[in-house]
């Protein structure tokens, strides 16, 4: 349950003391609000003096405030710590997937990414704040009832002493059995969330491909799954708060039997016998609120282990073997055997080829023939499990090398356009460049038509809550960062016109084709009219390169992959 990193966040010792302050006087302030509300009942039973009661009565009332008031001060005390801590969180892992690219989130998965910074941090909070304070209620409070109960009869003590470890370990039984299923229940999760945003992704694709429906079948069969794991969960843990309710409420009833006879034979007076049957109750509540708070720190702990490892992965190793200033046209650059798995599920099957200077490469095939992650292998996102990657014949375990990354863009299909002003956006990688610099940019990207629509031009706000853009419009944009920063030689496009129309992609083509020059250029497509544009094409089907050469000579032979590619694909238009 209690993680042993949690005892390595920073200020975390200053924080249980505190807690352990608070939780003694709390528990205190129980023994008086027992011992008090006792004596009030008493000297009404008794008809003793009015201010007699009046002075019990108001010793209970401000034991029962001082009580409810530290029950507030802590849960604020270690909401703020929660808070503080998580925010270090969130800024960890922002900086590991920034760090690391996009190698953790393929690891991880795109939804889990998102989870872990979004519920799973929640659930971590909860986890700070409800553990420590349970906890320490559980290790505190008790006892402190314990010894007093001891001083008045040991026998009572006695019995209250032996029946909690016997409840305690029945709690442990089926908690064990909790934790199984809560295990299974937050996998389960992670994996729709994984599934979910994929499909979201794909979505323009599965509708192409007519595949949506089954798709969202399976969605609603793995929502399915979750749901039933988590009634499954669930059930247990009610079922372990009926028991310990009903051990703990036995056991009160128990220990009033016995003091009932203890009265009847003149063992004891009433007041110390009302006292220890007023505190019985608050000896087993820290157990119960322990119990009822059970479900969400499993949840907490599988989320602040998920944290831990991510923040915890290593640093890609040799990002800094490679010192390559600026790509010119002596550069090389060779791929021998590279093979690449998810999930131990081969992706990439011995992938080599080479090329130099600013030669303009097409990647070809079907979806799902590899493309993409190829060009994040080329780009650095993905590492390799396997094969020889050479620049300028420097050795090189992987293409993550600082050097390489600041010499490229990339753009995806959906380039992300910040919640900010054009300018801004435009100026992501170039911000020291001046309003010339963005206006020629934007008259070569073709975005003159959209600033005229922008009531404040290059200064509106566009992205998320502002102006909304269409896919041709981000798209240009991304070329107008591209343009901006002319020290990058090598471009990688994956799919960019993937999900545009004709007519927006034809104007698009005519903006994006004379960037190309003087780059090396790496160009994802199963559009087959950009091979006019290319050197040299790579042919991909199932994780291999099954074909590679010049359009002109895989087109002028008949047999070749990439002929049999444009009949299927419809020719190149």
């Amino acid at each position: 349950m209690i993680d042993k990193r949690l005892f390595k966040l920073k200020g975390i010792f200053h924080t249980l003391i505190s807690l352990i302050f608070m939780t003694g006087i709390q528990g205190l302030a129980i023994l008086a609000q027992g011992i008090f509300l006792a004596k009030a009942i008493v000297d009404f039973w008794q008809g003793k003096e009015t201010m007699s009661t009046v002075i019990n009565l108001t010793f209970f009332a401000v034991a029962f405030l001082v009580r409810q008031l530290l029950v507030v001060i802590k849960n604020q005390h270690m909401s703020s710590y929660a808070d503080e801590t998580v925010e270090t969180y969130r800024i960890q892992l922002l900086k590991k997937y920034t760090e690391q690219g996009t190698t953790i989130v393929s690891e991880q998965g795109t939804g889990n990414a998102v989870t872990t910074l979004g519920v799973g941090l929640d659930n971590v909070k909860n986890y700070f704040q409800l553990l420590l304070v349970k906890v320490f209620d559980l290790s505190i409070i008790p006892w402190l009832i314990f010894l007093y109960i001891f001083y008045i009869k040991w026998e009572q003590a006695v019995f209250l002493l032996l029946i909690f470890p016997v409840i305690i370990i029945f709690f442990i039984i089926l908690g064990l059995a909790a934790q199984s299923k809560a295990d299974a229940e937050f996998l389960n999760f992670k994996n729709l969330n994984n599934r979910f945003v994929d499909a979201l992704r794909g979505l323009p694709t599965l509708k192409q491909l007519g595949l949506a429906k089954k798709y969202s079948a399976e969605i609603y069969q793995i929502s399915e799954d979750y749901r039933k794991t988590t009634m499954r969960t669930l059930r247990i843990a009610m079922m372990s708060t009926f028991a310990l309710d009903f051990f703990t409420t036995l056991s009160i009833a128990v220990v009033a039997v016995f003091l009932g006879f203890d009265l009847l034979n003149g063992k004891m007076t009433l007041l110390p016998a009302l006292t220890i049957l007023i505190l019985a109750p608050e000896y087993f509540l820290p157990l119960r609120n322990f119990s009822d708070d059970y479900h969400a720190t499993l949840n907490g702990k599988n989320a602040f282990t998920d944290v831990l490892s991510m923040i915890e992965q290593p640093q890609v190793e040799n990002q800094k073997i490679l010192q390559l200033s600026s790509w010119h046209t002596k550069n090389q650059l060779s791929l021998k055997n590279i093979n690449f798995s998810y999930d131990n599920q081969p992706v990439l099957k011995n992938i080599s080829f080479e090329t130099k200077g600013y030669q303009k490469i097409a990647l070809v095939g079907e979806s799902g023939s590899g493309k993409s992650t190829l060009l994040n292998i080329i780009s650095g996102f993905l590492l390799p499990n396997s094969g020889q990657i050479k620049i300028d014949n420097q050795e090189l375990p992987h293409l993550g090398q600082v050097d390489w990354q600041k010499n490229f863009f990339y753009m995806p299909q959906h380039p992300y356009i910040f919640h900010d002003t054009l300018r801004e956006n435009i100026k992501f990688y170039a911000q020291q460049a001046n309003d010339d610099e963005v206006n020629t940019a934007v008259q070569q990207a073709g975005l003159t038509n959209l600033i005229d629509e922008l009531p404040e031009g290059l200064d509106s706000i566009i992205g998320e809550s502002g102006r909304q853009i269409s896919g041709g419009q981000a798209q240009r944009i991304a070329l107008a960062r591209m343009l901006l920063d002319d020290q990058r030689k090598v471009l990688f496009f994956d799919e960019p016109t993937a999900h545009l129309d004709i007519e927006t992609e034809y104007d698009l083509k005519q903006t994006i084709a004379p960037i190309l020059s003087k780059h090396l250029v790496f160009f994802a497509t199963h559009r087959l009219h950009w091979l006019d544009q290319m050197d040299y094409v790579l042919v991909m089907k199932n994780g291999m390169i099954v074909e590679q050469g010049t359009p002109k000579q895989l087109l002028s032979d008949e047999q070749s992959q990439l002929n049999q590619l444009r009949y299927e694909l419809g020719g190149i238009k």
